[in-house]
């Protein structure tokens, strides 16, 4: 998703069982950053996957150096920031109105279509309504510490965007909805399977990805409407590699659990933003927050276009910007 690809592209696929075609969406998050040495061999081996004793495969290892690489230049170049935006990036109301519609309403990539650019128009107003129980899952061969990390990171997150959004969004143990999965390179033969298990009726080609994830894909995150042609969503699935360092990682439970919550597209002029091509912003900024408030602001709904919305928005703008 970096330097020419879209941070969060929205690849609508046509995924069966809890969604009609054109609302289910796909969002993988990119990278085009080159570091100095490259891995290969990234092809799952034809045996099984080795005991997590034995410790990771080479291929996944590769993987951690070559991420590890991407994190250290971003951060050379004075990207991947984590301050929320400040003084340098203001943002006026034409700024809140423009990026809300681009982000929450227009989409990057064609439904049906895979990866072809849409042309650019402005779509529905996609959300959940019913209360957002999460849950986290690891691969056998992510690490023990790092499930801790990861857990502790995502619970935070959650606690958050209860707090910014208004909306009943919670941890669980039990029954989820949103389930986060932290998978390794040696953990790649089991995501399809339990996407299949989460979502029966998926339709098994949207699941190709999963079967050779390329390494340009940090994460991403499968959201699947409540009813067959509606725009309220009732199930998400983001998938995040394990072999990322821990600013990576961590930015990418910000971007994927955001996306899951129907702020679906980039833009090139949102700024601070994580929803940017840019990854100046590694991290839920003080604009993305506000966004996420117009979005689950009780009088917008899902399935609402932009003419429908623009005067909700634009007077709740007002009231939001006053209280900054």
């Amino acid at each position: 998703m970096r330097h020419g690809w879209s941070r969060t592209a929205f690849a609508a696929l046509c995924l069966a069982g809890l969604t009609a075609c054109e609302t289910s969406t796909l969002a993988p998050r990119r990278t085009e950053v080159a570091p100095h040495s490259r891995p290969d061999g990234l092809k799952p081996p034809e045996a099984p996957v080795k005991p997590v004793e034995q410790g990771p495969s080479r291929a996944s290892e590769d993987l951690k150096l070559y991420y590890a690489r991407v994190q250290a230049d971003l951060l050379a170049q004075g990207l991947l920031r984590t301050d929320g935006g400040g003084p340098d990036t203001p943002f006026t109301d034409t700024m809140l109105m423009r990026n809300f519609e681009r982000i929450a309403l227009a989409e990057e990539y064609e439904r049906g279509a895979g990866l072809r650019p849409s042309a650019g128009e402005l779509g529905f107003i996609k959300k959940w309504v019913r209360p957002i129980r999460v849950t986290t899952e690891f691969g056998a061969h992510v690490p023990q510490d790092q499930r801790v990390t990861d857990v502790n990171q995502v619970t935070q997150y959650v606690n958050r965007l209860a707090r910014v959004t208004g909306h009943p969004i919670s941890m669980t143990k039990g029954e989820a909805n949103f389930h986060v999965l932290f998978m390794s390179e040696d953990d790649k033969d089991t995501i399809a399977p339990r996407i299949r298990e989460l979502v029966p009726d998926v339709n098994p080609s949207a699941l190709d990805l999963f079967n050779d994830l390329p390494r340009s894909i940090h994460c991403l995150v499968i959201a699947f409407s409540e009813e067959e042609g509606g725009y309220d969503y009732g199930m998400a699935i983001a998938v995040i590699r394990s072999e990322h360092p821990d600013l990576l990682r961590r930015s990418c439970i910000h971007e994927e659990v955001a996306q899951g919550l129907g702020l679906g597209n980039d833009s090139p002029q949102a700024r601070p933003s994580i929803f940017n091509d840019d990854d100046e912003f590694a991290l839920l900024t003080t604009h993305d927050e506000t966004l996420l408030k117009l979005l689950y602001d009780p009088a917008v709904k899902p399935g609402m276009t932009a003419d429908e919305v623009r005067p909700i928005i634009r007077s709740r703008i007002a009231v939001l910007l006053g209280g900054l």
